[in-house]
């Protein structure tokens, strides 16, 4: 059977000048001339190593005020057995999701996890959630980022230990493992046009956010699929009292008889003004949300749902990862199956069905 070694893999460093964040194992060698490996024999004191060539290592080391990467010496002295979490947004429904399921992917491998928020995306708060988790020893990082943006600041970034994103953007290759949005947003909008709906609007998530981008796009290519046409998307803030103000926002049009809402807390917004305008869900309205949320089947009426499964992801990237660690080689067929994406599922409830004649 064919068989592949899985290898550590590494973002590229950009370092005409690593000043604006810590400088990496990298840098060094770029500016030193020898391989990052060679680094690494100079920090743990090799004996191979040239008088000549450690000592313009450490020259180069003293200049950039390199701090030796913790995880890196923990890998040959004793293993760390700690994974790193760099997270945004930890406070949505989906991120949390992920993180506790790493957890638990982690814990059962026999692994701690140590996660690092951003309460910012710019690239200093970037750059400085990487380090603290280097200098917290990790041996490897799951990157839970949403926006694009932290994307574009991790192209500029070295890291040094290997990684996996849990969302996709085309950027990072092989890193990324994702649930595909587009596929459980063309799943909620076929239900309602399978329902009889012609006029359907769709509630998305934040523009700068890569699963209400996928989201949206499931949508239109679903609506443009199934010939029926569409008005362009509402761009909403993932809240449930967003989801309240463009109910009654819409209430002012009333033509549309469904709506996909791109999460649960934005559709939950949306039952509550329409029942305030004393509209029957869904007799007058279906709704259809994303993520299937605990609250979700206890909504007034329970609400039909896109359903991630978090579990698998977690499981996913834990496995992804500790073969990196480890330098393991997967059966092909096995490595194909941990990297594709992961199908959500319709979950139908009381809060869809046919329009009214």
């Amino acid at each position: 059977m064919n068989t592949v070694h899985r290898k550590a893999r590494y973002l590229s460093v950009k370092v005409e000048s690593p000043r604006g964040r810590a400088p990496s194992i990298r840098d060094v060698a770029r500016l030193a001339g020898v391989s990052h490996q060679t680094v690494s024999r100079v920090l743990n004191d090799h004996p191979s190593i040239r008088d000549t060539t450690k000592a313009r290592v450490l020259q180069v080391m003293e200049e950039l005020q390199y701090r030796p990467n913790r995880a890196a010496r923990a890998l040959v002295k004793g293993r760390s057995r700690t994974i790193g979490v760099l997270s945004a947004s930890s406070s949505e429904y989906g991120p949390a999701s992920s993180i506790a399921a790493i957890q638990d992917a982690a814990r059962d491998a026999g692994y701690y996890v140590n996660t690092a928020n951003l309460t910012s995306v710019d690239p200093e708060s970037i750059a400085a959630a990487l380090d603290h988790l280097m200098y917290q020893a990790v041996e490897g990082i799951v990157v839970i980022a949403p926006q694009v943006r932290v994307f574009d600041a991790l192209e500029n970034l070295a890291i040094d230990v290997p990684f996996v994103s849990l969302q996709s953007t085309g950027r990072l290759g092989d890193h990324a493992l994702s649930v595909d949005q587009i596929a459980g947003a063309r799943l909620a909008t076929r239900h309602l046009i399978e329902a009889g709906h012609t006029d359907i609007y769709h509630l998305a998530g934040p523009q700068d956010w890569i699963e209400a981008e996928a989201r949206m796009r499931g949508f239109l290519e679903e609506m443009g699929a199934q010939d029926v046409p569409t008005t362009a998307p509402i761009l909403g803030d993932w809240t449930a009292d967003f989801g309240y103000h463009a109910g009654r926002e819409l209430l002012r049009v009333r033509d549309f008889t469904a709506i996909f809402s791109s999460n649960d807390q934005m559709a939950l917004g949306l039952m509550h003004a329409f029942r305030d305008a004393g509209l029957d869900i869904p007799r007058d309205v279906s709704i259809v949300g994303f993520d299937d949320i605990p609250e979700a089947a206890h909504f007034w009426p329970p609400l039909t749902t896109v359903r991630q499964d978090f579990a698998e992801v977690g499981k996913r990237a834990i496995a992804l990862l500790l073969g990196d660690l480890a330098g393991d080689t997967l059966e092909e067929d096995t490595v194909e199956e941990y990297r594709s994406t992961i199908m959500p599922e319709l979950v139908v409830r009381a809060s869809t069905g046919p329009p009214a004649s």
